[in-house]
């Protein structure tokens, strides 16, 4: 496989500074989503051929269904951790971790598929089939986020995100159809007001902590919250009494499987949707690269190798 761009994520530079607590062994190659093409398959390739241009799936072996693992030790199995990354001119993998690109998106921008976009695919439509009527609410204009904000509209959802003010315009232009600064503005409040206090069917919650807490207030009678992020912690917290009341239905998401990535590579094909990346560097440059997510950023930030 010829490695023609891959897309960072925050994990990334976690793994390079400190490991993350993942059983690394050195040399050890860092990164996750890739786009490439393949050069050469082994005795027994079916799935694809020379020429071919493809994607990498997160959590290899992850085919369709429950997530692998138990209660005891969930699986977390994925690319640039447990297994080698891809941060590389050429990788050799097994064909089951791989899927077709979509054909009408240049590779740096199919690169951003494999962890962002099916983790906002995987939460909203794999576990939320969101639909039209409904409203979504996204918190932040990081690469999730706006992956969210394109696959509700896709589906005809109302969004609402709230973020900085310096980018909520460019949030609506992507489709958004409220925007609240979260810096000036009660989001919770802004939210209800927004809904006629109906609230938000459907929350992607990246912020983690106490938030929440916030959350729960935010989300309708009957809504559901996915828990992706945890920018303020792993530790969660929120009253009990709302979220029983309003039978909140908190769904934890891990990235997603391969036959919905195969799903998100469709939708894309049909429906022209256009990733955004912030910024692309090239490999020379990836410690600027990784000072750039820490900086925040509006989309992805891609790692071009050539």
């Amino acid at each position: 496989m010829n490695v023609a761009a891959v897309s960072l994520n925050h994990r990334d530079k976690m793994v390079i500074e400190s490991g993350r607590g993942l059983p690394i062994a050195f040399p050890f190659t860092p990164g996750s989503d890739l786009a490439g093409r393949v050069v050469a398959v082994g005795e027994g390739v079916t799935r694809f051929n020379t020429g071919n241009d493809v994607i990498s799936t997160f959590t290899p072996g992850w085919i369709d269904g429950t997530r692998r693992g138990d209660a005891r030790s969930p699986s977390y199995r994925t690319l640039g951790g447990y297994y080698p990354g891809v941060l590389a001119d050429y990788v050799a993998f097994p064909e089951d971790w791989f899927v077709r690109m979509p054909t009408t998106l240049g590779h740096a921008e199919a690169s951003t598929l494999p962890c962002a976009g099916i983790t906002a695919w995987f939460a909203l439509v794999e576990r939320g089939r969101v639909h039209a009527g409904e409203t979504v609410l996204v918190e932040g204009t990081g690469g999730v986020a706006l992956f969210g904000i394109q696959i509700a509209k896709m589906h005809g959802a109302e969004v609402i995100v709230s973020g900085s003010v310096g980018k909520l315009a460019r949030a609506k232009a992507l489709g958004a159809d409220h925007g609240i600064d979260r810096k000036q503005e009660d989001v919770v409040e802004a939210v209800l007001r927004i809904t006629g206090d109906h609230g938000a069917d459907h929350v992607l919650e990246l912020i983690g902590g106490p938030h929440l807490g916030e959350a729960v207030k935010m989300a309708a009678v009957g809504g559901r919250i996915y828990q992706i992020g945890a920018l303020e912690g792993f530790e969660l917290s929120a009253s009990a009494m709302p979220l029983m009341l309003k039978d909140v239905t908190v769904q934890g998401i891990g990235t997603g499987h391969r036959r919905a990535l195969e799903d998100l590579v469709r939708a894309v094909d049909r429906t022209g949707m256009k990733p955004v990346i912030d910024t692309r560097y090239q490999l020379a440059d990836l410690s600027a690269a990784l000072d750039h997510l820490d900086r925040g950023a509006f989309g992805k930030i891609v790692i071009e190798m050539a």
